[in-house]
Parts: structure tokens; C-alpha cells; sequence
């Protein structure tokens, strides 16, 4: 396993202006127009499908991104690509059963995990924005924690794949299989944006895939341990995230 802590960025999130560092006017041009030909080429595509097509398009300039709630993509792209980089944000909040899912996938899996760490220690933020920025000011904090360490996570690649699903929520409904990410000048792929939560079950159950213990504790959705809670029967998946606020996303995929 890889750790490598974030560097550079702004401390206060980007206008909607701002577009990061990238590949140059003509291999965004390029990648852009591969992007939006693979959605419409790739929508009724099997998840390894699709992942394939990025595996045999990109090599190693393409990765997984895993929060650790579960490890089905990770498992579907080292089926695809054997090895593959797997990058996984580790904010300093996150419950020890994610840190244990983390390390577990590293162990068992066929991929390479790299750990992005914030440029700042918790400690660190708190000295700077004052504790508990979590509470006061979620934005900022998950800026700070996911958005900016990603920019550096994904650096070096030119495409990376989620696991963003339709079902999940109205935010997410509209999810394409294969889009451009024009803030990052970079693929994005969603090879389960299709799958339902039976199917991910589903595949769990057939491959014998990791998933955090907390999945099985009343967690629909797992994030960072102090915005996360237990949701109750019949609520939303994504209800235990940031509840009591209107936030609904961290802001990596908007």
C-alpha cells in the first residue's frame, strides 16, 4: 500500500470557474470526445464490460476510487485489469471497520491501494479553521478532506471509475456509465450506475466480496464517522449522511 499526502490547492473551495491543472487543450479535447462517445456507445454494457473498455483504453493511467464501503469495483476492475490502482481517501475521520476494509482489500485483492491524506492532520485543521469544522462548516471541511486530497490522488491518471448508482439518490439518478469530468479534464466511469442494491448484493453474495462490518450495524451508507449515522427501517440509503442538514454530497462528484 502507497500513502501520499496531498500538496498544494487553496483553502477555501474553487469558483465554479476554477479548473484544475490537466492535460493539455488537445488531449482534453480528445478525451472529452472519447468520453461522450463511450456513454452512449457503453449504457446498456455489463459493469466488466464497461470496465474493460477503460482497462484496455487507458492502462495504467486509469484507477478505482473506494470509500470502503464496499469493494465491488475494486473486485469488478482487478477482474478487467489485474493490479489495478485503487485510491482511497483516508480523511482522518473515518471509522476503524473502513480502515480494516481498506487494509483488508489490500491483503485478500488483486489491486494496488493508494491512501491520500489531506495536506493537513486533523490536528493541524483544527488549529487553522478551529475544531469540529465538520460541524460548522461541512463544505469547507469536506473540501479540505476529499475534494482537494482527490485532486492529488488522481493526478497522474486520465480516467477513474466510482461507484456511483442511480438508486442511490435524486442527486445520482442521472449518473452516465462513461462521462466527462470537465473539472479534472478527466474520464469518469460508472460501471454499476445501472445496478440496484439487490444487484450489488447479489454480486457480494457470488464472489465472496469485502464489505464494511457496518454495513451489517444499521449503516446504509458509510462515510466519515462524525457525519455518519444508523438510518432507521425505510429510510433513504443515504439518510445517515450529514443528517439534520441539507448537505446531501461531499462535493467529489458534483
Amino acid at each position: 500500500m502507497t500513502t501520499v499526502q496531498a500538496d498544494g490547492g487553496t483553502s477555501a473551495p474553487p469558483s465554479d470557474d476554477d479548473t484544475p491543472a490537466g492535460p493539455d487543450d488537445a488531449r482534453r479535447a480528445e478525451l472529452k470526445a472519447l468520453a461522450e462517445q463511450a456513454g452512449r456507445d457503453l449504457e446498456d454494457a455489463s459493469a466488466l464490460e464497461i470496465l474493460q473498455w477503460a482497462a484496455d483504453t487507458f492502462g495504467t493511467r486509469f484507477c478505482v476510487t473506494s470509500s470502503m464501503e464496499d469493494a465491488v469495483v475494486a473486485h469488478l476492475a482487478s477482474r478487467a485489469r489485474p493490479g489495478v490502482d485503487v485510491v482511497f481517501l483516508d480523511t482522518g475521520y473515518h471509522f476503524p471497520e473502513t480502515i480494516g476494509t481498506r487494509d483488508a482489500v489490500e491483503a485478500v485483492m488483486d489491486v494496488n491501494v493508494l491512501t491520500i491524506t489531506p495536506r493537513r492532520t486533523v490536528a493541524e485543521q483544527d488549529a487553522e479553521y478551529g475544531p469540529k469544522l465538520h460541524d460548522r462548516d461541512p463544505d469547507l471541511c469536506c473540501f479540505l478532506r476529499k475534494v482537494e486530497p482527490l485532486e492529488e490522488g488522481l493526478a497522474r491518471f486520465d480516467a477513474w471509475a466510482t461507484g456511483l448508482r442511480r438508486d442511490e439518490s435524486p442527486t445520482r439518478a442521472n449518473t452516465p456509465v462513461v462521462a466527462w469530468d470537465e473539472k479534472r479534464g478527466k474520464v469518469k466511469i460508472a460501471p454499476i450506475a445501472r445496478w440496484t442494491q439487490d444487484d450489488v448484493d447479489a454480486y457480494v453474495a457470488e464472489h465472496g466480496v469485502l464489505t464494511n462490518p457496518l454495513l451489517m450495524d444499521g449503516y446504509a451508507s458509510v462515510g466519515c464517522a462524525p457525519c455518519t449515522r444508523r438510518v432507521a427501517p425505510g429510510e433513504d440509503a443515504r439518510a445517515g449522511r450529514w443528517a439534520g442538514s441539507a448537505k446531501t454530497e461531499c462535493g467529489l462528484h458534483l
